[in-house]
């Protein structure tokens, strides 16, 4: 049996991932620069109590929207669930728009990582052009892309363990020095969640721009329901990195965070220097340095580098598979559908690096304002996708019952159904309105409209193609009692000569 557009078992995706390869995907997309670069950045806007605050209410959300997710992707899993889920569950033309922002996405986020990585050569290399090291790292992830999903698996697998180690030593450290058993000074006590304003800054409009960041940071976590399609046994896999993945991403980012907040004050203008171009006051290097750890910039140097390009590995797996989706679904063109004998899908991986190339931005408009950019658009692209997720989620639900099915069927059941997903949408919609707040109120641009258009830019795209796709096609709302509840995922998870299991 063929999928729609004739493509035949041999031509479809391999199943190569074992579940550690699924949790650290997971792990290795969300743990990069919004961990170890912008995580001081956010402290210094929102002080240590709104930045954790911050961070936590974010953290609830994709809660909710993993055990959503948990549900879906253990019962139909696929490699282009977003189109997939929205094409059944809530109409034909909200998964096609679903599946291109997806793709959107993750295409300007590895933009973004690879223009972080050219910064970051800069601490050793500094008058070596940054898209000089751009290029290199482009090419080295693309390389990396083109061996069978086994491999990516695996050197996916290291890259996150490196960075899980380099988080686990600085939450040790970290708490020694804030007991006094580490470091030159006292220990600090509550000091600095008292200086100034702290331990809420410039409220509320410190918290409603590092929801945006948080988000940024948060992101990748729904990575697990890409990785199912490959997934030698997702039925077991996808429920076991729901339950550790969420719990590892929150416990690194509040306790990273709450140790920032006790050792560094928020007023210190090294954290308002953090960047991706100056990883000298990176909030990690700061902390190494006051332990006494003289090598401290060059480690995590280092380490910022494997996180990044970590981070734009996951990136550029997560958007060919989505545009291999939509090829396969007849949604894109047919050649993206296409893949080598290894199984991978080469046109969209080759299509998606062409994006990547808008790294080539940070020669003409800057190295800082290019990354920037990408942030920003990526960002609100990733709330349009929970967005989607939780709306799917809440429909899935609702034509599973309108047919009468046992919730005894389902390899994992998401908690607190139906308030789960309701709660998530809501704050992702609350989180995505604030942000016109924060762009009209920005002091450094004076509320300008391009950073707005910036911010907005895949909510604008989301829309614009959701309803021309209904204009044009005239699809209907699914119906709860007619949607498709078969076992059997989308044509990407389909037929594989290589399934294990």
């Amino acid at each position: 049996m063929s999928s729609p557009l004739g493509i035949t078992p041999d031509e479809t995706l391999r199943k190569g991932l074992q579940s550690r390869h699924i949790s650290m995907l997971a792990l290795g997309g969300a743990i990069g620069t919004g961990l170890f670069v912008a995580s001081g950045a956010t402290i210094s806007q929102a002080g240590p109590g709104g930045a954790l605050t911050a961070y936590a209410l974010m953290g609830v959300m994709v809660f909710f929207l993993m055990q959503s997710l948990g549900e879906m992707s253990a019962y139909l899993p696929c490699s282009n669930p977003f189109e997939e889920y929205g094409t059944r569950f809530v109409s034909k033309s909200f998964g096609f728009a679903a599946g291109w922002n997806y793709w959107f996405n993750w295409s300007i986020t590895l933009a973004a990582e690879v223009v972080a990585g050219g910064l970051i050569m800069k601490f050793w290399l500094p008058d070596v052009p940054t898209w000089v090291w751009s290029v290199i790292f482009l090419v080295g992830l693309l390389a990396l892309n083109l061996f069978a999903v086994k491999a990516f698996g695996e050197a996916e697998f290291w890259f996150a363990s490196i960075k899980v180690i380099a988080v686990v030593i600085f939450l040790i450290v970290g708490v020694l020095m804030v007991v006094g058993a580490v470091g030159d000074g006292p220990a600090p006590g509550f000091q600095n969640w008292t200086v100034g304003d702290a331990p809420f800054v410039d409220f509320p409009l410190g918290m409603l721009s590092v929801f945006l960041i948080a988000g940024f940071a948060f992101q990748g976590t729904e990575m697990i329901a890409v990785a199912a399609g490959e997934a030698i046994e997702p039925k077991s896999a996808i429920p076991r990195a729901v339950r550790t993945v969420f719990f590892r991403i929150l416990v690194f980012y509040i306790g990273t965070l709450t140790i920032i907040a006790f050792l560094i004050p928020y007023t210190s203008p090294e954290l308002l220097d953090a960047s991706a171009e100056n990883v000298a006051v990176a909030p990690f290097t700061l902390v190494f340095k006051l332990a006494g750890i003289d090598a401290a910039a060059s480690i995590m140097n280092a380490v910022i580098l494997i996180a990044i390009l970590s981070a734009g590995n996951a990136s550029l797996f997560a958007a060919t598979r989505a545009l291999y989706g939509l090829g396969v679904d007849g949604n894109a063109p047919k050649i993206f559908a296409r893949v080598t004998k290894a199984g991978v899908p080469i046109a969209a991986t080759a299509a998606t690096t062409l994006i990547g190339c808008l790294c080539f931005l940070a020669g003409p408009k800057g190295d800082g304002a290019a990354y920037t950019v990408l942030v920003a658009a990526s960002s609100v692209a990733g709330f349009v996708t929970w967005i989607g997720i939780a709306w799917a989620h809440y429909k899935f639900r609702r034509a599973w019952n309108a047919q009468g099915r046992s919730l005894d069927e389902l390899p994992y059941k998401a908690w607190l159904y139906p308030a789960g997903p309701i709660v998530a949408l809501l704050m992702c919609v609350a989180v995505v309105a604030g942000q016109y707040y924060v762009a009209v109120n920005d002091s450094d641009t004076g509320g300008s409209v391009s950073l707005l258009l910036t911010t907005y830019a895949a909510l604008i795209l989301f829309l614009g193609l959701w309803w021309g796709h209904k204009l044009v096609t005239k699809s209907p709302t699914v119906d709860p009692a007619a949607a498709d509840l078969s076992p059997v995922a989308a044509a990407s998870a389909h037929h594989d000569p290589d399934r294990v299991g």
